[in-house]
């Protein structure tokens, strides 16, 4: 049995800031991971030369301590990027944010038409209650322009109606953009708007460069990241959580500690707790649910297909939703520089059709769509693989509150627990607020005094996703 004073179980974004935290001031803690590398959703995988991330992770983020430290650990390994991402949609590229004219001229007389018409009854007759995504969005750019651009992505994405996601959420990722604003912005050059960066910083090689140093500086330091290593049980005493049995290369590992800190699913935690927890709080786990997602990462034989960083697919007649263009993030990423490697990103549930199709049945479908879309021949498509990623997005349903915040008072009663991260907290968080987490739970191990249930800088993150379709049942979001 091995004795340690703080045991971390997860070496993602939110794991690893912690342990590096800890190492800097002389704390060695030991941190067990499931996967075989460190990164969590932000990993890079690698297949014959090629690199490509679990989607795409920009390094962007106004938390300064945050950005201080991407830059203490990497130093000279990011590469300044270009943004641009757009729309795909009949053939054509829409920019992001929509811009009238861009958006006009591209859909033709006859559609702009019927879309100005949709988009002045609106403003006659506007939905006199905006609960949900469908009624805030179509209140502002009409009915025909939400379904052309809003509905069939959005869906896609989460799988659940736009009617029962909260209209709160349309508000912070549609960047407070109005069909009016945007006619006046083209027409004068003003904007007045939220716009979205135009440029990010990215490592040379994928964000798994820069969560394999911060490993390597943990353990330089005197800490421990064991890979492939799969936590079991988390043995406690009345509110104390006294040892952590785990499982590696098929043998059974025990560690006893004095702080843990947890980033793995905390639907799973619980479930893992002996003695368990009560009834009510094992009940709420299982009643927590998560979007998975897998990305069929395509070799195209082809040097250029297009220039944005990744493009959103708005056709209902495709079922990717998203491809990244790796080659855009950085040249590094592909081994050889007359090929492009493309991510084909899917939304689904573990276990439903597309979780379920063998790899060669989904190459086939990707290259098929690819080919659709018209954004590559299918014939240019020489090789590819699938990675699969459950738990990649936890939902906001309309009783995710209510579970959530059984099993967040529970854990408030384990005293020398702390769960970060994005599955740890069952939050929406990118990576800068999973790793602020991360820090502060480190910063409180040291004697400070942070509640991380706190951390967050977008309002989206904290509202409800989505609104129970019975009257009267809206659930205010907090802040």
């Amino acid at each position: 049995m091995q004795n340690n004073s703080t045991i971390i179980i997860g070496a993602g974004p939110a794991g690893l800031t912690a342990a590096y935290e800890l190492v800097k001031h002389g704390i060695k803690p030991v941190v067990l991971e499931k996967g075989d590398k460190v990164g969590g959703i932000s990993r890079t995988e690698t297949y014959k030369g090629y690199l490509f991330d679990i989607g795409g992770h920009r390094f962007f983020t106004k938390v300064e301590e945050v950005q201080q430290l991407w830059h203490e650990v990497l130093g000279e390994g990011f590469i300044k990027v270009p943004r641009l991402s757009r729309i795909y949609y009949r053939g054509r590229f829409f920019n992001y944010p929509l811009s009238a004219f861009n958006t006009l001229s591209n859909l033709g007389i006859v559609e702009s038409g019927l879309i100005l018409l949709s988009y002045l009854k609106a403003k006659w007759r506007p939905s006199p209650v905006e609960e949900n995504f469908e009624q805030w969005v179509s209140n502002r750019f009409g009915e025909r322009l939400y379904k052309t651009f809003f509905k069939t992505y959005t869906e896609k994405v989460w799988g659940i109606p736009c009617t029962e996601i909260q209209a709160e959420w349309a508000a912070q990722r549609i960047k407070g953009l109005s069909l009016k604003t945007a006619i006046i912005n083209a027409l004068f050059g003003s904007n007045n708007t939220k716009t979205l960066i135009k440029e990010f910083e990215y490592p040379l090689l994928g964000p798994g460069m820069m969560w394999q140093r911060f490993k390597e500086v943990v353990e330089e330091k005197g800490g421990e990241v064991h890979l492939n290593t799969r936590v079991l049980r988390i043995e406690r005493e009345g509110n104390t959580i006294k040892k952590v049995i785990a499982e590696r290369d098929n043998n059974l590992i025990q560690l006893t500690g004095e702080y843990f800190i947890s980033s793995m699913p905390v639907t799973a935690l619980v479930q893992r707790f002996d003695p368990p927890p009560p009834q009510e709080v094992l009940e709420a786990s299982r009643s927590l649910k998560y979007r998975d997602f897998l990305i069929v990462a395509l070799v195209v034989n082809r040097k250029d297909l297009f220039p944005d960083n990744w493009i959103y697919i708005h056709s209902p007649n495709v079922k990717v939703g998203r491809i990244q263009n790796f080659k855009n993030w950085s040249a590094a990423m592909v081994p050889e520089q007359n090929k492009t490697c493309l991510g084909m990103e899917y939304f689904c549930h573990a276990g439903d059709g597309l979780w379920t199709m063998s790899d060669a049945d989904l190459i086939s479908l990707a290259t098929r769509e690819l080919d659709s879309l018209g954004l590559a021949n299918a014939g240019d498509v020489e090789d590819g693989t699938i990675i699969r990623q459950p738990k990649a997005y936890p939902v906001y349903d309309q009783d995710y509150r209510k579970h959530l915040q059984v099993i967040q008072d529970y854990l408030a009663t384990i005293e020398n627990l702390q769960t970060v991260g994005r599955n740890g907290m069952h939050r929406y968080n990118n990576q800068d607020h999973s790793m602020l987490t991360g820090l502060l739970a480190a910063k409180n191990i040291m004697g400070e005094h942070h509640d991380l249930w706190e951390v967050n800088t977008e309002r989206s993150y904290h509202e409800e996703f989505t609104v129970k379709k019975e009257k009267n049942t809206l659930s205010a979001g907090t802040k």
